[in-house]
């Protein structure tokens, strides 16, 4: 295999299946968690793409209002994934496709990157992801130049994709550490459920209704558990339009001249700004996960999120009056409260105004996580 560079690569979404398990619905415009599922999906896979194509045979108006291309099968009667793949390498104008499916909704941010140093690693022809258990043949990154090879195959009644993998040189990529990305939505049922959150660290969260106090208590919850030795990553959830740059300094004028992208490092530290792309998508918890370094990490505190799944403090303050959120989720381990003689006793209560007692329940979570995990 001879790679010239620069490689470009080509973002295709697998829509063109009749979703029998849904009822014959189509997966890809279903609602899930506030919008459709193919938006969750473009909005993972965008960023890894020079290109972006949907491969569709239904609803073809619908796909199109995404904005972007919608190709259709060259063959009829819903012929499988690689009748997608075909009409997909026969429309690109990149060196390669990147296939995933579009009822996935939360896809690797790595994908193209693993798939493309499986590639340069072992000289293969076609890179594909494997879950630890098994191959996961939709999540593919296929060169153009096979489109010949595909047509014959196809030509032959042949339909299996793996079956068409297994005659070209094949690097299988890990992912064994993010099985998650592999999760789709097949049934009504799954629609209805919520993943939990994967994590190669703890993650624990605070959840809490405005004006709790949720930051205030983080910035004198840290140190503590800084001098405990105790490193820390937070992700925070901001519901408003943000700016870490000041206006008027060079990297703030360079991205709102319409740079997508902006890397500022220096000596000590570096931040990332990237816009997000078309229509505004609510920002996902697993996805936000895969940008931190965990390795040097022990511990990652999340503030906000509070509708995801993963294990929560709740903070609850008398003095706003709110209705206690661990009724309504199962995910919460314990209540912070001002109010000690709470009428509940299933979970731990700590006092929301002691950091030492909640500095000691923290360090007591990242204990038995570790002795849990390995």
């Amino acid at each position: 295999m001879n790679i010239t560079f620069p490689i470009t690569v080509s973002g295709v979404l697998l829509a063109g299946g009749q979703s029998r398990r849904m009822g014959g619905k189509d997966k890809g415009l279903i609602i899930h968690n506030g919008s459709p599922l193919i938006e969750q999906v473009i909005h993972s896979i965008l960023p890894q793409t020079d290109q972006l194509l949907i491969s569709a045979n239904r609803h073809i108006e619908e796909y199109q209002a995404f904005g972007y291309p919608v190709i259709t099968d060259n063959l009829d009667d819903f012929q499988g994934p690689l009748a997608g793949m075909l009409s997909a390498m026969e429309s690109a104008t990149t060196d390669y496709i990147l296939t995933a499916p579009c009822d996935c909704p939360v896809i690797s941010a790595q994908l193209r990157q693993r798939l493309m140093e499986g590639l340069l690693a072992t000289g293969a022809d076609i890179a594909v992801a494997h879950d630890g258990h098994r191959l996961q043949p939709v999540f593919a990154l296929i060169p153009v130049r096979l489109k010949t090879n595909l047509r014959d195959f196809l030509a032959s009644g042949e339909r299996k994709t793996q079956d068409w993998f297994e005659k070209q040189m094949l690097s299988i990529v890990d992912f064994s550490d993010q099985t998650d990305s592999f999760v789709n939505l097949n049934t009504p049922e799954d629609f209805e459920k919520k993943i939990p959150i994967a994590s190669s660290k703890p993650i624990l969260g605070f959840a809490a209704y405005s004006g709790t106090g949720k930051t205030t208590l983080l910035t004198k919850l840290i140190p503590i558990l800084n001098q405990r030795g105790i490193r820390i990553a937070v992700i925070k959830h901001a519901h408003h339009n943000f700016d870490i740059d000041t206006p008027g300094k060079d990297s703030y004028m360079l991205r709102e001249a319409g740079a997508q992208q902006m890397l500022i490092a220096s000596s000590r530290m570096m931040a990332l700004m990237q816009k997000n792309h078309a229509k505004a998508i609510e920002p996902k918890l697993q996805t936000l996960l895969r940008r931190l370094d965990t390795k040097s990490l022990d511990l990652i505190l999340v503030e906000g999120f509070k509708h995801e799944r993963y294990p929560k403090i709740e903070l609850n303050r008398h003095e706003l009056g709110k209705a206690e959120l661990y009724k309504a989720d199962a995910d919460i381990i314990a209540i912070a409260t001002d109010q000690l003689d709470i009428h509940q006793h299933s979970l731990p209560i700590l006092d929301i105004n002691n950091i030492g007692m909640m500095a000691d329940f923290i360090e007591h979570y990242l204990n038995k996580w570790n002795a849990e995990h390995g």
